[in-house]
């Protein structure tokens, strides 16, 4: 009797099936919102853009390149312990230990905000020298939300006690408070987005490591409705891809996507978006 072999459909990114060992370069789902303060949900992101990529094409129209060259591996999503966050955040931590420690490339997928913060603590023991640029509608400078101070609102500010001033660097943001802003303008973290500006960041941070993180909300929220707090005003998706060829010289070291929150766009074309840009920084930053 001949057995047949049957297909299945991979529960992967799409193309991210080589094994630990072969891979440069690590995708882990991080399903955390815990501190989502408007539309929760973002724990359904990491699944969400796995799904939606087997729609998309490997290939690269806009870099020429396709994801089939390079070594991907897919982890999977944490499971993390629901309402617990300080545990949540530790395990996150210890999975990009995990990730370094094999000398792979991470890449996180959210989740809400808050979890840039473990990896930064993890990454700043690796790369004293660390560097992030944070793509994002809002300035997450706030010193509490609520009282609380480990937030989604608070995160880039408990980035920078960790690194030290002068060495964020904001592009696209267009949201904050008052404050906010102030402590931006006073740290000098806002990065206009226009050539003269973008071309003096890379001049600034060449040869440095630099960590991105990207929150979808950055894209304006009529192409891209399905996030946590969506923000008017936002970039277009060619936009976007012209800002990841402004910085593709830079020395990346990893890299996070966060707040996609499908059930807020029944359509699925956020999560088919977010798919393709996650193919695009991969390829931008990551070959």
């Amino acid at each position: 009797m001949v057995i047949m072999s049957l297909p299945f459909m991979e529960q992967t990114f799409v193309s991210a099936q080589a094994s630990w060992k072969e891979a440069g370069t690590v995708i882990l789902g991080c399903p955390y919102d815990g501190s989502a303060s408007f539309r929760p949900g973002a724990r359904f992101g990491p699944s969400a853009i796995r799904r939606a990529s087997w729609g998309i094409e490997t290939f690269s129209p806009y870099l020429k390149k396709d994801l089939t060259r390079l070594s991907l591996h897919d982890m999977g999503d944490l499971e993390l312990p629901f309402g617990d966050k300080r545990s949540s955040l530790d395990l996150i931590q210890k999975a990009v230990r995990k990730i370094l420690s094999g000398k792979k490339i991470p890449i996180l997928l959210g989740g809400d905000h808050l979890i840039t913060l473990p990896i930064v603590e993890e990454l700043v023991k690796i790369y004293p020298g660390l560097h992030l640029v944070h793509i994002d509608a809002h300035t997450d400078l706030r010193e509490d939300y609520l009282g609380e101070t480990l937030s989604h609102s608070t995160v880039m500010r408990k980035v920078v006690d960790h690194l030290g001033r002068g060495r964020l660097f904001q592009l696209g943001v267009r949201s904050g408070t008052a404050e906010e802003f102030d402590l931006a303008r006073r740290m000098k973290s806002l990065v206009p987005l226009e050539q003269n500006s973008l071309r003096s960041l890379e001049k600034h941070l060449k040869g440095k490591p630099v960590y991105i993180s990207l929150d979808l909300d950055v894209v304006d929220p009529g192409l891209l409705p399905g996030v946590g707090t969506p923000e008017p005003g936002g970039l277009t998706f060619q936009e976007l891809i012209s800002l990841f060829k402004d910085l593709q010289n830079l020395h990346v070291i990893g890299f996070d996507m966060v707040e996609l929150t499908p059930d807020y766009d029944p359509t699925q074309i956020s999560s088919l978006t977010a798919s393709v840009i996650l193919r695009e920084m991969i390829l931008t930053f990551c070959s």
